[in-house]
């Protein structure tokens, strides 16, 4: 008899990772080997822990967040990480890939899809969600403006409503470089406004 797969689930949310452990466990073939609230405790866990794959949330409140974390673990040898959030845009589903995660599935996925994703993972296997997949594609055949990270940040504080001030405070930074990040956003997405950056990007995949 195959012995079954061994995961490690990290998601900050204890009902998840309860419902992910009872259908894991359910199938048969995969046992949960730990559980992590956080990507530190996840990068301590595995320091200690046999895992075939790692399951992952992609944010996970203060502190190291999944994307984090999936980089940690893959620059370290780690095992498969298989990113399953809530959260389907570019930026998200690139900034995964690039770290590194072998797989990007969406939390409303089929139960079996969720475990055939997990056991293609741990055979090396890449796994994207039908949804994720036709995203990739279609920002491959048809680029669109790449925004920094901290460009990301700023608009989306603006997408909060916070002024130039109140996001200068929330990324300590100065208002001056604020402005100079909305004007670099504005030239990329061929926009005027702030309202428009906000909309431009949302549609354009680039924020939540």
């Amino acid at each position: 008899m195959t012995e079954p797969l061994t995961v490690l689930i990290v998601d900050d949310h204890p009902v998840v990772r309860a419902g992910l452990r009872t259908l894991l466990t359910a199938s048969g073939r995969i046992e949960v080997a730990g559980e992590a609230e956080t990507g530190e405790r996840a990068l301590a866990l595995l320091g200690s822990l046999e895992v075939d794959v790692v399951l992952m949330d992609l944010q996970m409140g203060a502190g190291m967040d999944g994307v984090a974390a999936t980089e940690r673990i893959r620059s370290a040898d780690g095992p498969p990480v298989l990113i399953l959030t809530t959260y389907d845009t570019d930026a998200d589903i690139l900034r995964a890939v690039e770290a590194g995660a072998a797989g990007y599935l969406l939390k409303d996925a089929p139960p079996d899809d969720l475990l055939g994703a997990v056991e293609a993972a741990a055979r090396g296997e890449t796994a994207l969600a039908p949804r994720v997949a036709q995203r990739l594609i279609t920002r491959m055949r048809s680029p669109r403006p790449q925004l920094t990270d901290r460009e990301v940040a700023v608009l989306g504080a603006v997408g909060r409503g916070l002024t130039n001030r109140a996001v200068a405070r929330e990324l300590c930074i100065s208002e001056a470089t604020v402005k100079t990040h909305l004007v670099h956003v504005f030239e990329k997405l061929g926009v005027d406004s702030r309202t428009g950056a906000v909309a431009a990007a949302r549609e354009a995949g680039l924020l939540r």
